[in-house]
């Protein structure tokens, strides 16, 4: 028994000295996509006070960020969906090797607080909700959000190209959720996770699974980093156990 508990005590110290903070505190530039706005001011917080590092998170959709790195823009650290890191980095946008999963999120359906819920557990039920609606928001495709990508795709799919009149698109779902909350559009689609973002709005149900959409989000440090070894080091902390709880607590499946 003492061996055992000498091995668990070594496993945690090492865990901890990991994220020690440093003798030399670095400052990251961080590149994010909007649908972590809340999460990850919890997770920088946790992570600066860990390691003694400074975090500054700039928050854009998952299209954009791409764009930005392609442009050339310096960073220590980009986080966007898995799709788009994977491109970014076949064109040696990052460090090799230091690609590593997130945290996954999907889509639903939301209505002002305590408005009626609709029922969309079928895509038939679905489609009724959404000719029944008087008003639909979602964020435009063309600004590269998951969530609205994904919306325009499903309605392409499902022929329901007759609701274009009375649909509104957003810059990304964030707006979305704060026009919902107004009363300015009935439902309105986004992220799960959107639902601890905005207040005056509540999840009414996620999508039906035939045509739920997954968003897997990966980190990996940009090559030409200053600051290499702090943003490996961060990296890293996105998966330990306090940013898992943080991801679960605001509707995001950790990996």
């Amino acid at each position: 028994m003492a061996l055992q508990w000498t091995q668990c005590s070594c496993a945690t110290i090492a865990v901890l000295l990991s994220f020690a903070p440093a003798s030399g505190a670095a400052e990251l530039k961080v590149l994010s996509p909007v649908a972590m706005r809340g999460v990850m001011t919890e997770v920088a917080g946790q992570f600066e006070k860990a390691s003694g590092h400074k975090l500054i998170v700039d928050f854009a959709t998952a299209g954009a960020v791409t764009k930005r790195l392609e442009g050339g823009e310096p960073a220590e650290v980009a986080i966007s969906s898995k799709a788009q890191v994977e491109g970014l980095e076949s064109k040696g946008k990052f460090v090799p090797g230091t690609r590593a999963s997130v945290a996954r999120v999907g889509l639903a359906l939301f209505v002002k607080a305590d408005a009626p819920k609709p029922v969309i557990d079928t895509v038939s039920n679905f489609k009724k909700v959404m000719n029944a609606a008087q008003s639909i928001g979602y964020g435009d495709p063309a600004a590269g959000g998951v969530s609205g990508v994904h919306m325009a795709r499903v309605i392409e799919r499902l022929a329901l190209g007759e609701l274009q009149s009375k649909i509104a698109l957003y810059s990304d779902s964030q707006a979305v959720m704060k026009a919902v909350a107004k009363g300015n559009t009935e439902i309105g689609f986004g992220l799960t996770s959107d639902a601890s973002l905005v207040p005056g709005v509540e999840l009414a149900a996620p999508l039906p699974a035939d045509i739920q959409n997954f968003t897997e989000y990966a980190a990996a440090v940009v090559l030409g980093a200053k600051e290499e070894t702090a943003a490996r080091e961060f990296v890293n902390y996105l998966s330990s156990p306090a940013a898992q709880e943080a991801w679960k607590a605001n509707g995001f499946q950790p990996l």
